[in-house]
């Protein structure tokens, strides 16, 4: 018998990836709401925060185009 493919478009290391990519925008926008500076024009508002974002959204990519394994 051969062993039936499982309609998910996604494995399970897919879907983890993106779980943790979603963690990491959601810090950023955290990290972006800590700036004490007036209308966010502090280091955490202008740089981390965003870079942190930005990280999170290229993991998301990074988890989107990643090759399930055939194991």
């Amino acid at each position: 018998m051969s062993n039936p493919k499982s309609n998910l478009p996604f494995s399970s290391a897919n879907y983890t990836t993106m779980l943790i990519g979603l963690v990491v925008i959601l810090g950023g926008f955290l990290i972006m709401t800590f700036e004490t500076a007036e209308f966010g024009f502090g280091a955490l508002g202008l740089t981390v925060g965003p870079l942190i974002v930005i990280a999170g959204f290229i993991i998301e990519f990074w988890a989107i185009l990643r090759k399930p394994s055939n194991s």
